[in-house]
C-alpha cells in the first residue's frame, strides 16, 4: 500500500514531527546544555553543580550509615552469636529452630534498599560470604525462590574461592534443590577450613538469607521454604533476616503457629524516617557550609511530599537534587552559589552580561536605593565596581549564613522543651518562619518569650547549655563572642544563691490588710492590688533580673541575626525560590497528566497540526487521542459500531476525500484495525470496559473530560 498516514497507532511507538531544517541536531548532554544555554558560564555552573550533587550524594549515604549503625551492629552480633551456637553439637540435637531477625524499617520503603546493601556488605565483610537477599515479585513459587537462593550463593562463592573447579558452577534448574545445596555447601567449607586461618574464616559459616519485602511474599510460600529449611537447619546453619515495613505483628498474620513456632524471632528496631529527615536537614540544608540553599515554599513543597506521599528521604533528595538542576539551569547568576573563595574569584571575572543580571535582581536593587546618590550612580554605570561591591556582598552573605544558622539552633534548642511548641517542634519548622518574615513580629514568638520568662533556674541553666554546646562549634568571632556571654549568664546562675522569700512575705502583709479592713470597695482593691504589682517590680529577686537579662540577651541576638534570607544582596544567586515549578514537576497527578496528553497532544508533541479550538477533533491526532474524544460525546454505554463510524469519518477528513464521493467514510480493514488496537488501548488504560447488558456496547468508566 503507497498511501501515507499522517499518524500511526500509539502502541507503535512515539511521534517524531521533523521541522522543516535538514539539520540533525546532535544529541546535548547535561553540561553541553548548560554551555549552550545563553553564556559562558555554563561549563562553570555544571561544575559546580556536579561537585554539590556528589557531596549530596555521599552526605546522605553516611547520614544513613551512622543512624543505622547501631541496628547494624546488634544484627551482626546476633549473627555472630547464633553463629558460635550452631558449631556445638548440642544445639544440632537440641532444636530445629532458625535463628530470625525482624528488622523493623517503617513505611518510607524507597529507602530500605540502601539499609539492606549497607547490611549486606557489613555482613559478607565481617561474618560470612553466604549472604542472599530476596525480592518478591522474583519468587512467586517455592521453587523460584529456593532457585534464587541457589544461585546468589554458589554465585558468591565463586567470588570468594577463585580456584573453585568447574563442578560448582551454577546447577541447572533441576538440580535446584536445599539437598544439592547441602552438597555444595559442605564442599565451600572444607575447602575454606583449608585455607589459612589468616582470613578469620571459620568453618561453621552461617547462610544468611535476607527477605527485603517480607510482607509482599506469598504466604504459602515463606511457610513451604521455612518446612523446608528447619528440615536440614543440622546440615545447613540458616539464618533469616526479615524487612518489615508495618509491625511484628505481621509475621504472626503471615504465618501460622505451626510455622512460627519453627523461628526463634527476635526483634530489631531501626531509626524513624522523620528522624533521618531531620538529620539531612541538619547536616545538608541547615548548614553554613553547604552552599546551595532552598527558600521557605520550596521546603514547604518537599516536606508536604515526604509527610503526604511516601516519607521517603530519598525521594526528599532527589527533590533537593532536582532542585539544584532547575537552579543552575535556570539563573546565570549561580555561578557564584560555590565556596567563599571559589565565589570571590568568580565574581572578579563576571561577564559584562552577568553585570547587568546583577543589578536587576530584586535584592541589590533595595540595595542601590538604601545608598547615597554618587554611589547609585557608580552601581548603576560601573560594571568594575560593580564587581567590587559584589565581592564585599557576597562575603557579606556567607558571613550571614555563618551566624545564622548557630542562632537558629541556640533558639530552638530553647523553645523545643516548652509546652505545646509555640515556634514548631522541628527545627525545620523554625527555619521556615524565620525565612517567610520577621520571627519577632509574630504572636508565635512572643508567646515563647512569654514562657522563656518563667522558667526556673535549672530548666534556664539547662537550656543555656545546649545553646553553649552549639556556639562552642561555631567559625565566626561574633559567634565565639556570643559563646563568652552564654557562658558567663550560666556561671551567674549557676552561683546564684536561693531566691529570697520576700515576695511571700508581702502577699501575706497585703492579704492581711485586706482582710482585716471592714469595708472594701472596688477602687480599694484596685488600689491596693497596683500597690502590690510595684511592690513586687520595685523589687526583683536576683534571679529574676538575671532571667530577664537573658531574654532579653536572646530577643537582640534573634532580632539581629535571624532576618529573612531574601532581604540580604545576592541571595537569589544561592536561594532557589522556584516551588511552583517543583510542585509541577513533582507532586504531578497521573490522572490529569493522561487527560491532558488526551485531549490536548499539541502539549507534549508540539506539532502544530495538532492545534485544535475547543470542541473540535483534529484529523491529524494520533488514533488514541481521536477514539478518546470521540468517547468523551457518548454516556454511559458506547456502541462500538457508531464509534467506529465517527472515527472512520474523523480519518476521512485527513485523507482530503470528497464529502459527496461514494468513498467518503467507507470502512476498510486498516482502519478497523486501527480502531480496534485503540478500543484496547482505551481499556488497558481504564477509560472503558466490556460489558454483558449488550455484546455490542462497552461501559465508559470516566465522566466529563480534562
Amino acid at each position: 500500500m503507497n498511501e501515507t498516514l499522517t499518524t500511526s497507532s500509539v502502541s507503535k511507538g512515539c511521534f517524531v514531527f521533523k521541522s522543516a531544517s535538514k539539520k540533525r541536531k546532535r544529541h546535548v548532554g547535561l553540561d553541553e546544555y548548560l554551555v549552550e544555554a545563553d553564556d559562558d558560564s555554563g561549563r562553570d555552573r555544571f561544575r559546580i553543580c556536579q561537585k554539590l550533587w556528589e557531596t549530596v550524594q555521599t552526605s546522605t549515604e553516611e547520614i544513613q550509615n551512622q543512624l543505622n549503625k547501631k541496628v547494624l551492629d546488634s544484627l551482626v552480633e546476633f549473627i555472630k552469636k547464633h553463629e558460635l551456637g550452631s558449631s556445638s553439637d548440642v544445639w544440632r540435637q537440641r532444636t530445629s529452630e532458625i535463628p530470625t531477625a525482624a528488622l523493623m524499617l517503617g513505611v518510607n520503603v524507597p529507602d530500605h534498599a540502601m539499609t539492606f546493601r549497607s547490611l549486606c556488605n557489613l555482613l559478607q565483610d565481617s561474618v560470612t560470604p553466604f549472604v542472599v537477599s530476596v525480592h518478591a515479585k522474583e519468587c512467586a513459587a517455592v521453587k523460584h525462590l529456593i532457585q534464587k537462593v541457589l544461585e546468589q550463593l554458589m554465585g558468591k562463592a565463586v567470588s570468594v574461592d577463585e580456584e573453585q573447579e568447574e563442578d560448582a558452577a551454577l546447577p541447572q534448574k533441576a538440580q535446584c534443590t536445599i539437598s544439592a545445596l547441602c552438597q555444595w555447601y559442605k564442599t565451600a567449607t572444607k575447602k575454606c577450613s583449608q585455607k589459612k586461618n589468616d582470613n578469620g574464616l571459620r568453618q561453621s559459616l552461617p547462610v544468611v538469607v535476607i527477605f527485603k519485602d517480607f510482607e509482599a511474599f506469598n504466604s504459602q510460600v515463606l511457610q513451604d521454604f521455612i518446612h523446608i529449611c528447619s528440615r536440614y537447619i543440622q546440615e545447613l546453619p540458616f539464618i533469616f533476616v526479615f524487612g518489615i515495613a508495618t509491625s511484628p505483628s505481621a509475621i504472626q498474620h503471615r504465618l501460622p503457629h505451626s510455622v512460627s513456632s519453627l523461628l526463634c524471632i527476635e526483634v530489631f528496631q531501626s531509626v524513624s524516617c522523620t528522624q533521618h529527615l531531620a538529620s539531612v536537614f541538619d547536616k545538608l540544608i541547615l548548614n553554613a557550609h553547604f552552599p546551595f540553599k532552598l527558600s521557605s515554599r520550596v521546603i514547604q513543597v518537599l516536606v508536604g511530599i515526604f509527610l503526604y506521599h511516601d516519607f521517603s528521604v530519598q525521594n526528599f533528595v532527589k527533590g533537593l537534587q532536582f532542585s539544584m538542576l532547575e537552579h543552575f539551569n535556570s539563573q546565570p547568576l549561580s555561578v557564584l552559589c560555590c565556596r567563599k573563595r571559589e565565589a570571590l574569584l568568580c565574581a572578579k571575572t563576571l561577564s559584562q552580561q552577568n553585570v547587568e543580571r546583577i543589578r536587576h535582581l530584586p535584592s541589590f536593587m533595595r540595595y542601590v536605593e538604601t545608598q547615597e546618590p554618587e554611589e547609585q550612580v557608580k552601581l548603576l554605570t560601573s560594571d568594575q565596581h560593580v564587581k567590587e561591591v559584589c565581592q564585599t556582598l557576597l562575603k557579606s552573605l556567607h558571613k550571614y549564613h555563618k551566624n545564622y544558622f548557630p542562632i537558629l539552633q541556640c533558639l530552638h534548642s530553647l523553645t523545643s522543651s516548652l509546652p505545646k511548641f509555640p515556634l514548631g517542634k522541628h527545627i525545620r519548622e523554625l527555619h521556615v518562619s524565620c525565612n517567610e518574615k520577621n520571627l519577632w513580629e509574630t504572636e508565635e514568638y512572643d508567646s515563647a518569650m512569654q514562657l522563656l520568662r518563667i522558667l526556673a533556674k535549672n530548666e534556664l541553666v539547662a537550656a543555656l547549655q545546649g545553646c553553649s554546646d552549639i556556639l562552642q562549634s561555631a567559625s565566626t568571632k561574633r559567634m565565639q563572642t556570643v559563646f563568652q556571654q552564654v557562658e558567663d549568664f550560666i556561671n551567674r546562675l549557676e552561683t546564684l544563691e536561693s531566691v529570697s522569700s520576700e515576695d511571700s512575705s508581702v502577699n501575706g502583709a497585703i492579704s492581711g490588710k485586706i482582710d482585716y479592713q471592714r469595708k472594701t470597695d472596688l477602687f480599694q482593691l484596685q488600689k491596693t492590688l497596683l500597690e502590690k504589682e510595684s511592690r513586687r517590680t520595685k523589687k526583683m529577686s536576683p534571679f529574676e533580673v538575671l532571667r530577664s537579662q537573658v531574654i532579653e540577651f536572646i530577643d537582640s541576638l534573634v532580632r539581629e541575626y535571624l532576618t529573612p534570607a531574601h532581604l540580604q544582596p545576592l541571595s537569589e544567586v544561592c536561594y532557589f525560590s522556584s516551588s511552583g515549578i517543583l510542585r509541577q514537576r513533582l507532586n504531578v497527578t497521573p490522572r490529569t497528566s493522561i487527560q491532558a496528553a488526551l485531549s490536548h497532544p499539541y502539549y507534549y508533541l508540539q506539532n502544530e497540526s495538532l492545534k485544535t479550538n475547543a470542541g473540535t477533533i483534529s484529523s491529524a491526532a494520533p488514533d488514541l487521542c481521536i477514539v478518546y474524544k470521540l468517547h468523551l460525546e457518548c454516556g454511559r454505554l458506547i456502541n462500538l459500531y457508531d464509534w467506529l463510524e465517527a472515527f472512520v469519518t474523523v480519518l476521512s477528513a485527513a485523507e482530503d476525500q470528497d464529502a459527496d464521493s461514494g468513498d467518503h467514510g467507507q470502512l476498510d480493514s486498516l482502519k478497523h484495525a486501527r480502531f480496534i488496537q485503540a478500543v484496547s488501548e482505551m481499556e488497558f488504560l481504564g477509560f472503558v470496559k466490556s460489558t454483558k447488558q449488550k455484546t455490542d456496547h462497552v461501559a465508559r468508566l470516566t465522566w466529563g473530560g480534562c
